[in-house]
């Protein structure tokens, strides 16, 4: 990738030993290429149930669960991504975090469901810039042309050897999930990329 990003003089990761740092760094920039940034900490849930708790939890979440597979939606600091025909990914900026239990709790107390909160599993990464789908695609089998996959796709997938959600917030935007354990190997094969 001769156009890759490549990591700035003072990123965290402009060498291989700052690589193996801890994850919460905001990493790889390269101009109006490609960069990547970490995320800050957020709330987040595995949420899973039936039509009826999907409906009463969009409600009292404040975001419409989408109902259409592999499809993100999301209103202010919240979001909602499809997992699977009974699972979704609930997303909120940290400090809203009990407000949102709550508010769940409360919207689904007659209703059958299961929500964990994975907010400490898992770490998040913007992948931004006209080369953030060649920086995706070094690692991830899928097509990420915006005609292959759009504004607010979502799914599972792989980078290399990590399990991913991936979702496409805008053209040139992408929201990567990830679990904590393997944020430092996700960011390094990332610079390696860039690297090469």
């Amino acid at each position: 990738m001769s156009d890759a990003p490549v990591a700035s003089a003072d990123s965290p990761v402009a060498s291989a030993g700052a690589r193996r740092r801890s994850p919460e760094w905001a990493p790889l920039t390269a101009g109006t290429l490609a960069g990547v940034r970490a995320l800050p900490a957020a709330t987040r849930f595995i949420f899973r149930g039936g039509p009826e708790a999907m409906l009463a939890a969009g409600g009292a979440f404040g975001v419409e669960l989408p109902q259409m597979a592999c499809r993100a939606a999301a209103s202010g600091t919240r979001a909602a991504l499809w997992l699977g025909p009974d699972e979704q990914l609930l997303l909120a900026a940290e400090q809203e975090g009990a407000a949102c239990q709550s508010a769940l709790a409360a919207a689904l107390a007659s209703v059958a469901h299961s929500m964990v909160d994975v907010s400490h599993r898992q770490v998040a990464f913007e992948v931004h810039g006209a080369q953030a789908e060649s920086l995706l695609n070094s690692g991830c089998p899928l097509d990420l042309c915006r005609e292959a996959f759009p504004v607010d796709r979502c799914t599972r997938t792989v980078y290399a050897k990590t399990e991913i959600v991936l979702w496409r917030r805008s053209p040139e935007v992408f929201h990567v999930e990830v679990w904590r354990s393997f944020a430092e190997y996700l960011v390094g094969m990332w610079a390696e990329a860039a690297e090469g």
